[in-house]
This record gives C-alpha cells, structure tokens and sequence, in this order.
C-alpha cells in the first residue's frame, strides 16, 4: 500500500539514502523492486547512497553482500554507523582508548580508521551491534559506564529485522545498560542524528536539501526528517506496520509498500 502521489514531488532530489535491512534485502534476498528502484534513478540521472545504522558489518562486508544478490557496488557506496562512529572518536577524540563492543569487523573498521582499541585501560566506551555478545562483554561494558567513562553508541535500532522475524539491536543492548547503570549513552552517532546525514553530505558532496532518506523505521530513518529536515520515505518491506503510523510522533513524508512502488512513483516524475 502506499500513499496517493499527494506529498513532496521528489524532483530535487538528486541522491536517496538508502536503508539496506528491510528496506532493500532481508536476509539473503532482496526485496521487492531492489534492482529496479536502482535502474530508474541511474535512468533519471540521481545517486544512491546505502546508508545503514548496522554496525555489525564492515563496508567491505554489505558491498560484498550487495555485490553477490545481484547488484555490483564498491565500498565507496556503503557508510554504516561503525564507520561514522569511528571518523567520529578518531576526528573529536584522538587519543582515546576505546572499550569496543561489536564484532571482529567493526573492530577491524576501528583501528582501520586510526582509532586505538584497549579492554584493560579504555578511556572511552563505544557500543555497536554485536553478534557475537558475550555476558562477560556486556558485564564488563556495565563496568566502565558505571564508572562514567564516555560512552558511545553507533545507533539505537531496538530490533534488526530478520526473513523469521526480528534479532535484538543496540537499542535493545542499551535499555539493558540503562537497567544496570541508570545511564544513556552521552551520544548515538546514527540515525536520526543530524550529524550522520551531515557526514554522508559531506562523502557525496551535495547539499542536505538535495538528499531524501528511504527506510522501514519509523524511529530512526523517518524521524532523520525532524533531525536533518530532508525528505522521508518509509518503506512497509521491513519493521513497521502501517498501522503504527497514526500513533508515530514521526511523520514520513512519503510511505510505500516497497521500493517497487517507489520505483513506479519516481517513473511519474522528472528529475530536477
């Protein structure tokens, strides 16, 4: 389902942003107008930009896996919240010493970008999407906010949508911290925080107001609206219900079923 063509004309846009779970695959297929969505906008002369809070991949990693579903794309074309996150501690932190919590390749992504990583001594806390959570991890994550180090997230998506249903995320990993420590993290560098589109503007540069962000998240890809003031459009392929929209604080300007409808919706329009 999705809305009658009666919200912002698309015209000025000249790159989407592009979710990737829920929004352009699930799992190991993609969804629903994925290939096509990308052959119209290369037709209209505009640019895609994949922009994921799923720090629990390297962009090595989802362009491989984009690469390998049928759409070949380099790692100049992904920017995760990991990768934000980093240029983030290495730019306004560059001696730190971070306790990180993620994945092997999130930690490669860390010290790729210059950023020292220290379990015994850390000066600063970082928390990502990690899939490979320990208790032991997470008991001594506890620890260091309880003693009030800094303390980052790369996002703060309650679930990871999944082809079975929904994985716990980072948000899910910070109501725990929140439950043991009494605090939040002092900052959350992914959507819908301004800087993150701030920072991808920058990679392609192009100015905000040419940008529209595409995803299937109420809470974090339509709410960078209010944050950025760039044009939503919520795909219903991945974790929100169209039902959940009349009780949202966060209006998306456009919504569709899936990106086969976006890519019919953009047919109707002439690039600016």
């Amino acid at each position: 389902m999705s809305t009658p063509p009666a919200g912002p004309g698309l015209d000025h846009v000249r790159c989407f942003l592009l979710d990737m779970d829920g929004t352009f695959y699930l799992g190991e297929a993609l969804l629903p107008g994925a290939l096509e969505f990308i052959d119209i906008l290369r037709q209209q002369g505009r640019d895609y930009l994949f922009l994921t809070n799923n720090s629990s991949r390297s962009q090595d990693d989802y362009a491989a896996k984009i690469t390998r579903l049928g759409l070949p794309v380099g790692r100049e074309k992904i920017f995760t919240s990991g990768e934000a996150t980093a240029r983030h501690v290495r730019s306004a932190h560059p001696d730190a010493r971070v306790f990180l919590v993620g994945p092997p390749s999130l930690e490669a992504e860390f010290r790729a970008h210059g950023v020292a990583l220290d379990e015994s001594k850390p000066t600063h806390v970082v928390l990502g999407f990690d899939t490979t959570l320990t208790y032991a991890k997470l008991w001594r994550l506890c620890d260091l906010v309880r003693a009030g180090l800094p303390y980052i997230a790369t996002h703060a998506d309650f679930n990871c949508p999944t082809p079975t249903g929904f994985m716990p995320d980072v948000g899910a990993m910070i109501a725990f911290i929140r439950a043991s420590t009494g605090r939040d993290p002092d900052l959350i560098v992914g959507k819908p925080n301004r800087m993150f589109v701030e920072a991808a503007a920058a990679k392609l540069s192009l100015p905000l107001d040419s940008l529209a962000m595409i995803g299937d998240r109420l809470y974090t890809d339509i709410a960078l609206g209010k944050t950025s003031g760039i044009t939503t459009i919520l795909v219903l392929s991945g974790e929100t219900r169209f039902e959940e929209l009349a009780a949202s604080p966060h209006t998306p300007d456009l919504v569709f079923a899936d990106l086969a409808a976006v890519a019919a919706y953009l047919r109707l329009q002439s690039p600016g």
